[in-house]
């Protein structure tokens, strides 16, 4: 009877405590990033993404530590191998890093995208005269002389017998006049001192007056397009679009997506530490221009206002941030869950915006 009692009793405790959850163990949770979604004071942490995350372990009763990683690249390394248990930060989800078999993320906490920082320029006389021998002008005027010339000829020939006086019968001098009348007559000026007598030449130089307003538009196109840029300072080869970027020193930050990203896109890849160094690589011209999360460029941007960059009124790519976890972790759809009612209720919307405005 003792020891039916004894394991009566065993039997209780058990069921007693399998009702009560047990206390999770305290997770090791990776951290990295930079401001505004990690923000470093000391030994504190702050910023969009730990917000969020402490939010999220809040809403789950996780216990945890942080633990600072290097790069993001670090990071999931350490939570492929089981060094961490969680990472954290502006981590971007990418068809590379989902493929890695021992890793996964949660449901996205933020859409960014992918901006460019470009240098300013201080334009000197030789870069504003130089825009006048691009090739748009160059072969606009190279155009308007051919032009020129095979109307200057026809006039030349259609005249030369009945009207040898205005365009003598010589070639050189003759096309000389015809070239200077179909000038004179393109752009409307009309001295008087040349004109068709014979019907031959009045019907080449009706023609070429309809001709020339079509050849007037495109040459007056190209010069306003050059002296906009001459007054403006700004060059040719400016970057104004993500297809420029290709073959350029184009600064990433070691560790990042904007690594994969300027690889896949064929740029010629200026790596950095992190975000400050990549900024003077482009300040001193040692890279072409930046690519980086555009939030944090203009988080860097408002810190220092006194830089000589800007940033691009276009973008390379979107991002959708994650936290990265183990696929058989029991985390998973819990933290999924508590993300999406942040989304849901606007309170991540309200932890983004207290640190980006």
């Amino acid at each position: 009877m003792p020891t039916l009692r004894r394991w009566s009793f065993v039997l209780a405790l058990a069921c007693i405590s399998s009702a009560v959850p047990a206390q999770a163990e305290q997770l090791k949770v990776g951290i990295s990033g930079s401001p505004p979604f990690v923000i470093k004071d000391g030994s504190h942490f702050s910023g969009i993404s730990l917000e969020i995350w402490r939010r999220v372990a809040e809403d789950n009763n996780i216990s945890y530590k942080l633990i600072q990683q290097p790069t993001p690249k670090a990071g999931i390394e350490a939570v492929d191998d089981g060094s961490i248990d969680v990472l954290v930060g502006p981590i971007s989800i990418t068809s590379r890093r989902l493929a890695i078999p021992g890793i996964d993320f949660t449901q996205p906490y933020f859409l960014s995208k992918e901006g460019i920082l470009l240098p300013l320029k201080t334009p000197s006389i030789f870069s504003r005269v130089q825009v006048f021998f691009g090739w748009a002008v160059i072969s606009s005027v190279l155009v308007l002389i051919s032009v020129l010339f095979v109307v200057g000829s026809l006039i030349w020939m259609a005249e030369r017998q009945k009207n040898s006086e205005q365009f003598p019968r010589d070639w050189l001098p003759g096309i000389s006049s015809g070239m200077w009348f179909a000038l004179v007559t393109l752009t409307t000026v009309g001295y008087g001192d040349k004109a068709p007598v014979t019907r031959t030449g009045r019907g080449i130089t009706g023609a070429w007056m309809v001709i020339s307003l079509i050849a007037v538009s495109s040459l007056t196109a190209s010069l306003a397009s050059a002296f906009t840029l001459f007054l403006s300072g700004a060059t040719e080869t400016a970057i104004d679009s993500p297809q420029q970027l290709s073959n350029r020193r184009v600064a990433v930050v070691e560790g990042t997506d904007g690594m994969e990203l300027a690889e896949n896109r064929e740029m010629r890849v200026v790596p950095a530490p992190n975000l400050a160094s990549a900024v003077q690589l482009v300040m001193s011209r040692k890279a072409d221009a930046l690519i980086f999360d555009r939030h944090s460029i203009r988080y860097h941007l408002k810190n220092n206002p006194d830089l000589a960059v800007r940033l691009a009124p276009f973008n390379v790519s979107d991002e959708t941030y994650g936290f990265v976890l183990k696929p058989t972790s029991p985390l998973r759809t819990p933290m999924g869950v508590s993300i999406l009612k942040l989304q849901q209720s606007g309170e991540a919307e309200n932890i983004a915006n207290k640190f980006l405005d």
